[in-house]
């Protein structure tokens, strides 16, 4: 028997290319707490399908899928003597891994890139988990 349901907007959809998981992230920065963005400096925002074989050697992950992000550079305590040639703190998110998440779990796709974006962040400049939950109530 055939049925017609109103999946129309379903079917049309493709997942989030690189260039929109981009401004999401962004997005998702920019509603976080303005105390917490302070914290980053002039950080940059990228995202890649996957990390690098060094990367992957470097955490010793078995697959691409275990990471969803990464921060790059230094903490507030280390910024004090940047080195020479030293570029801004960096993060990563890690779109297949994401999307992979996101497929096997009940939360929204906006809400684990915050959720990525803060805890790269966070663990980075010191914050427990507790501080990061709270800057993940905050943001809006």
């Amino acid at each position: 028997m055939a049925r017609i349901y109103n999946t129309r907007e379903l079917q049309d959809q493709f997942s989030p290319s690189m260039e929109e998981m981009e401004l999401l992230a962004l997005e998702s920065y920019a509603h976080l707490p303005e105390e917490f963005r302070k914290l980053t400096g002039e950080i940059v925002i990228q995202i890649a399908e996957f990390p690098t074989e060094e990367i992957m050697d470097d955490l010793s992950l078995e697959t691409p899928f275990d990471l969803l992000g990464l921060f790059e550079g230094r903490g507030l305590a280390e910024r004090w003597n940047p080195a020479t040639g030293e570029g801004p703190n960096r993060v990563t998110l890690y779109r297949r891994a994401i999307l992979d998440y996101w497929a096997e779990n009940e939360e929204t796709l906006g809400d684990i890139v915050t959720h990525v974006l803060i805890h790269e962040i966070g663990h980075h400049f010191g914050l427990s988990d507790d501080d990061m939950e709270k800057i993940e109530e905050a943001a809006d």
